[in-house]
Order: C-alpha cells, then sequence, then structure tokens
C-alpha cells in the first residue's frame, strides 16, 4: 500500500513539473500596456509640458505613493540623455531611472526604465500626443517589456496590463486636469 503511494505521490510531481515546465515555454515573455485620453489643448502645449520627466511629480502616479522619495536628475530635462532617478522605501515605487532615449519633437518622447529594486529589469516607456482639433491632443502612454523565463509564470497570477494600466490611466487623468486649469 505505501508503495502505491509513494508511486502516485512520484507520478503526481513529475506530471507538475512537467505542466509547469510547458507552462513557462507556451506563456508569453513579453507584455504591452497602454492608455490614453483626450486632453482641451494644443499638442505644442501638451507636449512641451509632458516631455519633460521632472513634471511627472505633479502628474505621475508614483510621487504620490512615495512624496519623501530621494530623487537625482542629470542632464538637460526635456532632451535625448536626461535620466531621472529615483530611489524609494516602497516597493511599489522602488529604486530605479528612466532616460530619455528619443524625442520626435511635438509627437513622441520615448524613455528607458531600468528597475533596481525590488527586482531589476528593463523595459521601454513611449508617450504620443496627436492632435484631434486645434484645441484638442490626444495623449498616449504606454509601456513594453519582458519577463525571462522561468519569471514569465509570474504574468499568469500579476494582470500587469491592470496594475500598471491602472497607474497610466491614474496618471494621464491627473495630466489632463493640470493642463486643463
Amino acid at each position: 500500500m505505501l508503495k502505491k503511494i509513494l508511486i502516485g505521490f512520484g507520478l503526481f510531481l513529475v506530471l507538475g513539473i512537467v505542466a509547469l515546465t510547458a507552462a513557462v515555454m507556451l506563456m508569453p515573455t513579453d507584455f504591452r500596456i497602454e492608455r490614453e485620453v483626450t486632453i482641451n489643448k494644443p499638442k505644442a502645449e501638451v507636449f512641451a509640458y509632458a516631455k519633460m520627466l521632472k513634471n511627472q511629480n505633479e502628474w505621475g502616479p508614483w510621487f504620490r505613493k512615495d512624496p519623501a522619495m530621494k530623487q537625482e536628475f542629470v542632464g538637460s530635462d526635456g532632451s535625448v540623455g536626461f535620466i531621472s532617478k529615483w530611489e524609494s522605501t516602497k516597493d511599489d515605487v522602488g529604486t530605479g531611472e528612466q532616460e530619455i532615449r528619443k524625442i520626435v519633437e511635438g509627437e513622441r518622447m520615448e524613455t528607458q526604465l531600468r528597475f533596481r529594486k525590488p527586482f531589476e529589469s528593463n523595459a521601454d516607456s513611449y508617450l504620443t500626443t496627436e492632435g484631434v482639433s486645434v484645441d484638442q491632443t490626444k495623449v498616449k502612454w504606454g509601456f513594453t517589456g519582458s519577463m525571462p523565463r522561468p519569471m514569465n509564470l509570474m504574468l499568469v497570477f500579476v494582470d500587469m496590463d491592470k496594475e500598471v494600466g491602472n497607474d497610466f490611466a491614474e496618471g494621464l487623468s491627473s495630466l489632463k486636469s493640470i493642463l486643463e486649469k
């Protein structure tokens, strides 16, 4: 009887490992999150404000989560090569830096995010502006990244679109409120 239980447990364990390995191999490693808002201001005005990373302290959701975080800025804000560094004791803010990698003036800014704590990872972020009318601008804020195998299994348990997307939606809502004052 004990032998049958051990064999059953062994088969269960082997099947579990096979299923977990299959899940890791079949699960995507890449993710993409994007939110948008329409702001009742001209495109040039919206882009001029949004491309300044220091302004994210006013409209981005993370500074509100930890107003006491340490920050350091390197370079000329709003231009390629500018780096915004942060260090927080709160896990949902963490430690890392954001660097402006590309700017298409009035239309698109691309940044690279380098997270250090609570875990190391890199991701790419972008912000685009599109004129809807003379006094209306559609702003899209997006984030792309990947989780290497076997960490990609976390995507089963963590809804990245919901977690980060909610922060993006909150930030864009704040951006709209600030610019429409």
